[in-house]
This record gives structure tokens, C-alpha cells and sequence, in this order.
């Protein structure tokens, strides 16, 4: 992690930390939160929920801060703000969602905390906190353990060794500005302001008989009737009108609800039982599922003939197309594979799902060459995460250039939070790298960094 110290933060307004410490600590903390949980990596995934944050923090204070949207991949309900404009969304919260407009009030709300600073505003009372000390407490006391609210607890105390007064919990104060400016920024960016109070008394609702399992969300963002009553006395200060939900974000959480069910028969069983509520369009986006389902069972010709009706019916929507080309994949008929993505970039250029599925299909049909030229292509607009890395590295072994492959495997590994093996592979990059001047220039200075931030780790452990 980087080793630098995080500045006395006594002014409440957070602005004594210059702009590329916030950044140093987001990236730090980012990293660190791979180490710990799974990051979800679906590229349609990944672009739905960037698209839906990026849309409301256009309409926000600070339009101009860059914010990084994800989902994590737990059923637990949660949604938090890290700093340098890190967001986080849990998969069950958004499956806990019944319409667009609340899943926006949730990342709204996030959005607020963010640019009203007050993420910043805990750490007063820590002067001088070093990084590591201080990503310890975010990771332990944002996202909190499994097991929930007791064990986020002593997961804190336990990666900190510090005392309570340290926590990271949001004061009332704090909810009631989030969840003011939040709404403002719904509105702005068309979204149903009344969602946000219809959300949170859903959610207090849900947990009446749960005991102790209270869900994350609420240990950090207290959901309180006073609360509700007042989120919804603002709401009623806006104009009502309807507010339909966009196409993909029901398929976002068809997709979610196949991929987090547990068992493709669960999904099939619960798309099954809906099928015939909703509209017409919400009766295709349970078709959708089922025919997901039916892949993941390995029947794919039931998921053709679905995913090929629907492909006809949505010519725009790219995740019907790309799931028809998946099956291909999943039935190893590779060839025909490369085809469909090959047809569908036509349609959808730049699309990030079908671009990295189809340089897994040339690597499959011995195209490494043609799947290097469109990775390096891709990483010319796109800032490259682990699984980028990954399917670079993949690609240069199948072309016997284990130095560059090694390299990039490393660059993996490090986004992910693992310094150790990404040090290792770069070892093995120099050993396979030989004469190359360039690359073994990139390696060592890679090799330096990682080497001092490792060092600093250890000196603060």
C-alpha cells in the first residue's frame, strides 16, 4: 500500500489533504478491499453501475470529481463511500431494489457523503493516521464482517487496535445531509425523489424479525422513522410524475439474481414464479433470466431459441446479443462464438462485455495475434482492471512471450491487493525477459515501487 501519511484532518472541510493524497488513499483503499471481498468483474455489471453513478454525480456539487463505481458480490445489504470517490454497492442490495429510482437513492446518498466531506470529517480526532492504519478501520468498519454487526466490530478493533472513538459511523447530522442533497441530486438527474423514503421504510420493514442479523447498511446508515418521516415530507416538495425503469437495469438484476442465487435451478424456479406478473417487457426480462439458467444447467438449446427471439424483438440491447454469443462459448462451439462477437461489435462497437469475450474466442481458435492487436486497442480507452490483466497475460503466453505475460499477470495481482505474488511474477517477467531493454526497464521500476510500499507496509504492521 502506499506509504504516505494521511495529514492532520482538523479541519472539518478535509481540505488540508491535497487532491493526489485522496487519490493515493483511494487507490490504496480499493486495492485493499479486493484482498478482502470479491469484487464483481461482469463487465455489464461493472458499466451499468458506473453509467447509473456517473449520471447522478453529473448533478451533484462537485461534477467534476472523478467517482469509481462497483458492486461487491454479497448478499449482505450494503452500499458505502470510501474516500477518493470510491463507491461500493452490494449485489443484495440491489436485488433488494423494486424499481431504478431506489437503487439511485442509495448511490445518491453515498454520492452526498462523498462530496459533503464527511468521510473525512471521522478523522479529526486521528491526527497523523498512517495509511495502512487508516484503510484497516475504512475496510473493517464500511463493509464490516459477514457475520454482521458484531462481527464488524470486532473485525475493527481487531485490524485497527484502536479505540471506539475511531469508528467510522455517520452521525445523524451526516444521514440528514446525505439524504437532503441526495434527493436534490435524484431529481437532477430524473430520477423519483420518493424512492429514496419508500426504500428506507422497506428496509426497516425487512428487518423486524431478523435479531441480531441486522444488515450492514443500517449499522452504518441508522434507518430511523423520524428518519423516513422526514425523507419523505422533502419528497413530497417535488413534482410527482412516473419514472420508468430503464431496460437494463431490470436485466442487470436478472443477471445479478442468476449469478447470486446459489444454484441455477433457484433462479429458474424464481423467474419461473414471476413470469407472469409485470408487463410485457418485464415478462421478456424473466425470459432473459430463464434463459441464463438454462445455460448455467447446461441446456443450451432452450437458452438459444429464448436468447434468439429476444435478440430479434431488442435489436439495441446489447446484453441479449452477447448472451446469445456467451452460450456459444459455455457450449465450447468456439468458432461460431467469435462469429456472433465479431457480428455483434458491428452493432455495438467499443462494447467492453463483447470485446474481452471475444478475445477469448480467438485465443480459443488460435488467434492469439489478432486478440493481442484488439486487447492493446481496447487498453487505449479503458483503464485495465484485474481480469484485462489477466486476458493480456493469457494472450502472450499463447504467442510464447512468457516475459510480457508474467509482467502483466503481475499487474493483476497487484490491482488485486496481493504485492507479494505480483513482486513474484515479476521476478519470473526478468528471468524470461532477457535482452529486452524496455521491458525490463518497465519491470524494475515497477519492482522498486512495489518493493517500497511493501517495506512501508511492514514498518506500520
Amino acid at each position: 500500500m502506499t506509504h504516505i501519511e494521511l495529514p492532520d484532518i482538523g479541519d472539518p472541510t478535509g481540505v488540508i489533504m491535497t487532491a493526489q493524497q485522496e487519490t493515493e488513499l483511494g487507490e490504496a483503499f480499493y486495492r485493499n478491499l479486493h484482498a478482502q471481498m470479491h469484487i464483481d468483474a461482469d463487465p455489464e455489471i461493472k458499466n451499468y453501475i458506473q453509467s447509473l453513478g456517473d449520471r447522478l454525480a453529473a448533478n451533484s456539487d462537485t461534477p467534476q470529481q472523478h467517482f469509481t463505481f462497483f458492486v461487491v458480490d454479497e448478499n449482505v445489504i450494503n452500499a458505502f463511500a470510501g474516500p477518493g470517490g470510491f463507491i461500493g454497492v452490494n449485489s443484495g442490495l440491489i436485488l433488494l431494489t423494486e424499481q431504478e429510482s431506489e437503487l439511485a437513492s442509495v448511490i445518491a446518498h453515498e454520492i452526498s457523503h462523498v462530496t459533503q466531506r464527511h468521510l473525512f470529517q471521522t478523522f479529526q480526532a486521528a491526527t497523523r493516521m498512517a495509511i495502512p492504519s487508516a484503510l484497516a478501520m475504512l475496510g473493517a468498519a464500511l463493509i464490516g464482517a459477514k457475520a454482521g454487526g458484531n462481527g464488524a466490530m470486532a473485525a475493527m478493533m481487531a485490524a485497527q487496535g484502536m479505540s471506539a472513538q475511531y469508528q467510522i459511523n455517520f452521525t445523524r447530522d451526516n444521514e440528514v445531509e446525505a439524504d437532503r442533497v441526495g434527493m436534490q441530486i435524484l431529481s437532477k438527474s430524473e430520477f423519483d425523489p420518493r424512492a429514496m423514503p419508500e426504500f428506507f421504510e422497506r428496509m426497516q420493514q425487512s428487518t423486524r424479525f431478523v435479531g441480531n442479523h441486522i444488515p450492514e447498511f443500517l449499522l452504518t446508515h441508522p434507518v430511523t422513522t423520524a428518519r423516513i418521516s422526514d425523507t419523505r415530507d422533502r419528497s413530497e416538495h417535488f413534482d410527482y410524475r412516473q419514472y420508468p425503469d430503464s431496460l437494463t437495469y431490470q436485466v442487470i438484476r436478472a443477471k445479478l439474481r442468476v449469478l447470486n442465487s446459489g444454484s441455477p435451478r433457484l433462479a429458474l424456479e424464481y423467474f419461473t414464479t414471476m413470469f407472469n406478473r409485470g408487463t410485457a417487457q418485464q415478462q421478456n426480462v424473466m425470459n432473459y433470466g430463464m434463459a441464463l439458467a438454462h445455460a448455467k444447467l447446461g441446456q443450451i438449446d432452450k437458452a438459444r431459441t429464448t436468447l434468439q427471439q429476444l435478440v430479434q424483438q431488442y435489436p439495441h440491447q446489447s446484453q441479449f446479443m452477447n448472451a446469445l454469443a456467451d452460450i456459444e462459448m459455455e457450449a465450447k462451439n468456439f468458432t461460431r462464438a467469435a462469429q456472433l462477437y465479431e457480428g455483434a461489435l458491428q452493432r455495438f462497437p467499443d462494447n467492453e462485455a463483447m470485446t474481452l469475450s471475444y478475445v477469448r474466442a480467438l485465443l480459443n481458435t488460435h488467434q492469439a495475434s489478432k486478440a493481442r492487436t484488439i486487447l492493446h486497442q481496447f487498453t487505449k480507452h479503458h483503464t485495465p482492471d484485474p481480469d484485462l490483466y489477466e486476458l493480456m497475460a493469457e494472450t502472450y503466453s499463447k504467442l510464447d512471450n512468457e516475459g510480457e505475460s508474467h509482467r502483466y499477470y503481475a499487474e493483476g495481482y497487484y490491482l488485486l491487493g496481493q504485492t507479494k505474488q505480483a513482486l513474484l511474477q515479476l521476478q519470473l517477467a526478468k528471468r524470461a525477459s532477457g535482452n529486452n531493454f524496455y521491458l525490463n526497464a518497465v519491470l524494475d521500476e515497477r519492482m522498486e515501487q512495489w518493493k517500497s510500499e511493501e517495506m512501508a507496509q511492514k514498518d506500520k504492521d
